[in-house]
């Protein structure tokens, strides 16, 4: 009985296969749980401007630094120095046929997200952060207009989606904090419904990636920041 040989050529069809299949895998569990949103503890805050969604994603980091300096570094993130979050930028950018844009500047991430057109819709300094945005993702060249808090939890304009996120910070004693990010979609009409169903199914792991990829990066911003603090007045220490 001969034995089968794994060559290169069949390993690599191997592993393209495997990967095809979670892939697959992949799309049809977010096809499925798509508006089948598990309610969580209620959250008066979000709930505030979106108590019902099609899509919620929370996530939550560990950081070795004081809430105020973890803040601060969630503020001051700028994603575009990630060669990660740029892929997933790019390849948005080519699936959809989007107009090549403009090289960015180096700016923080809250400055970028004003300036194409998100708005506050509630902050408590140091601590809580509610941003939103009405929107349709799967335009190829995609545009933001925020609204004031009232206007915003009232708007039902067919056609559109809203998207609301938040960056929570907890005090874990003096130089520890939880960071929590939550981001909620809902859609205005069934047409935008089964248009971001579509949008979610394909985009939502890079989404999801950026989101994770924010979190460690605050962390590391954070926990530097806090580590050069601390330094000094360790080393002056009789």
């Amino acid at each position: 009985m001969s034995r089968a040989r794994f060559t290169p050529a069949r390993v690599l069809t191997a592993i393209a296969a495997a990967g095809a299949t979670v892939g697959l895998a992949y799309l049809a569990r977010t096809w499925y749980r798509y508006g089948r949103v598990h309610r969580r503890p209620a959250d008066p805050l979000l709930d505030r401007y979106m108590p019902a969604f099609v899509v919620a994603e929370r996530h939550d980091v560990r950081v070795a630094a004081p809430a105020d300096v973890t803040y601060a570094a969630a503020l001051a993130l700028d994603l575009r120095r990630s060669g990660l979050v740029q892929a997933i930028f790019r390849a948005r950018e080519r699936m959809l046929g989007a107009h090549d844009a403009a090289p960015e500047r180096p700016r923080a991430f809250l400055e970028e997200l004003r300036d194409i057109g998100w708005g506050v819709l509630e902050e408590e300094p140091g601590r809580v952060l509610v941003m939103g945005a009405i929107t349709q993702p799967w335009l190829a060249d995609v545009t933001f207009r925020s609204l004031p808090p009232a206007a915003f939890a009232a708007f039902s304009e067919p056609g559109y989606v809203k998207i609301v996120w938040t960056f929570v910070v907890e005090p874990r004693g003096p130089s520890a904090s939880i960071l929590r990010t939550e981001t909620r979609v809902a859609t205005t009409d069934t047409g935008a419904h089964r248009r971001f169903r579509r949008y979610w199914m394909v985009f939502s792991a890079g989404i999801i990636l950026i989101r994770h990829r924010a979190l460690s990066l605050i962390k590391a911003d954070a926990e530097r920041t806090h580590s050069a603090r601390v330094q000094p007045l360790s080393s002056s220490a009789p």
